[in-house]
């Protein structure tokens, strides 16, 4: 039965995989026994946690650990993040883990200028500035002028035609926008 796919987990294949017909099975992600990852990521986040707490303007985006030891945080803040934030986030892990008891990579990198906003916090941050906002049916580019914890607000300018005779005219537009219909923001960086 060596060998055998089962369902995924965290984006990576599982393999039943008795040692001998008699043994229990074992789950493995890529050729780690699952527990092992668990306990890992388990580990990782309390060390992350409390490196984030030692630091209340950064905040969590993304963290991943994968089958393989590959430890991802994705991190943003409040002012953005520094060279010196990934610094110390990651010392905070890594010198906190034992390679003698895990084989591990560890990233530890900002969420980009070009990264989608997925976190009320990062829209908090960047009111006053252009995002362009995709939700089902519509496309929409403006100033974020207020965030809440369950809706945006955007302003811009739109050319409509007169209400009375030939042209247009410049009217300004506002709309509240939930974060359910939110499909992608994006900050729109000016050069």
């Amino acid at each position: 039965m060596r060998g055998l796919r089962v369902p995924s987990f965290i984006g990576k294949t599982l393999i039943w995989s008795p040692k001998k017909p008699s043994d229990t099975a074992s789950v493995f992600v890529k050729g780690q026994p699952l527990f092992d990852v668990l306990m890992l990521k388990e580990k990782v986040e309390s060390l992350l946690n409390k490196a984030l707490e030692e630091n209340p303007s950064l905040f969590l985006i993304d963290f991943t650990v994968g089958g393989d030891n590959t430890i991802r945080v994705i991190l943003d803040g409040d002012q953005g993040v520094d060279l010196q934030d990934c610094m110390n986030v990651s010392r905070a892990i890594e010198h906190n883990l034992d390679r003698e008891e895990e084989d591990f990579s560890l990233e530890v990198t900002s969420a980009g200028a070009t990264s989608p906003l997925q976190l009320p916090r990062q829209y908090t941050k960047n009111i006053g500035r252009k995002i362009k906002v995709r939700t089902g049916g519509e496309e929409l580019e403006g100033t974020l002028v207020q965030a809440s914890e369950n809706s945006i607000t955007l302003e811009w300018k739109a050319r409509e035609p007169k209400p009375v005779g030939k042209g247009k005219v410049t009217v300004q537009k506002k709309q509240e926008i939930a974060f359910s219909d939110i499909q992608e923001a994006k900050v729109i960086l000016k050069f």
